[in-house]
């Protein structure tokens, strides 16, 4: 995907980006390309594929969830920054707080912020299941996403306590989706989470399959949850 089939594609999703924004993720790509050498960030180097694979991607999340109320956005495990970076760039007003766990990351995190010139940007070295249980972020965010972090009935331990009651949590998911949903069933009622609507869709040019799961907050999350660091990928719920 060249950067013109990019904006033609976003475009069609009703979601128009400026020169500047188009300048964002050409500088986006070049970082992250230059830091791939010394830092494992993606296997996903080949720029059409970076800006399918990564960029397009990611911003699916805003096709079949609204964010252009939303004011916070937690993304955990952001790896390279994926989606809440590519998200920051088409929603400047979004408040986002990026969570990872391996240092190298968070430095890469920190120089992309700065070259972008992304103001609102929190940036933080930690665990899911530590942030989780720190007052200040509790239950705090309008929104908290993940993609290509772990099974769902994992993630949810991860994400639903740092999202507000009446806030979403927004997984991005590959295929076999459903089989997910039903495995994390019962986590997803004792965290408090509804799922609103699984969203099944193929990546333009190349077919491969993509979901996006939206779960509503509808109850607070008991104070017990999340459990202590590794225990949550050990012993889901």
């Amino acid at each position: 995907m060249d950067e013109k089939k990019f904006m033609e594609v976003l475009a069609k999703k009703n979601l128009r980006i400026s020169d500047q924004q188009l300048n964002q993720f050409k500088e986006y790509y070049q970082l992250l390309v230059e830091w791939n050498g010394k830092v494992n960030l993606t296997a996903i180097t080949e720029k059409g594929e970076v800006f399918l694979k990564h960029f397009y991607d990611s911003l699916t999340a805003s096709f079949y969830y609204s964010f252009k109320d939303v004011n916070s956005v937690c993304d955990i495990g952001a790896g390279a920054g994926f989606p809440s970076i590519p998200l920051k760039i088409c929603y400047p007003h979004l408040k986002v707080t990026i969570v990872d766990s391996l240092n190298k990351r968070i430095n890469f995190l920190k120089q992309l912020k700065e070259t972008l010139q992304l103001d609102h940007v929190d940036i933080i070295h930690s665990r899911a299941e530590d942030i989780g249980q720190n007052k200040k972020y509790r239950e705090n965010f309008d929104v908290v996403t993940a993609r290509a972090v772990a099974r769902l009935s994992v993630l949810s331990e991860y994400c639903l306590p740092l999202c507000k009651v009446g806030g979403a949590f927004i997984a991005l998911k590959g295929a076999n989706s459903n089989e997910e949903l039903v495995e994390a069933k019962k986590a997803l009622k004792i965290l408090g989470g509804e799922v609103v609507k699984n969203n099944t869709f193929s990546l333009p040019i190349e077919n491969s399959e993509r979901s996006i799961i939206v779960i509503n907050k509808i109850k607070k999350t008991a104070k017990m949850y999340p459990r202590k660091a590794g225990t949550p990928a050990k012993d889901p719920i």
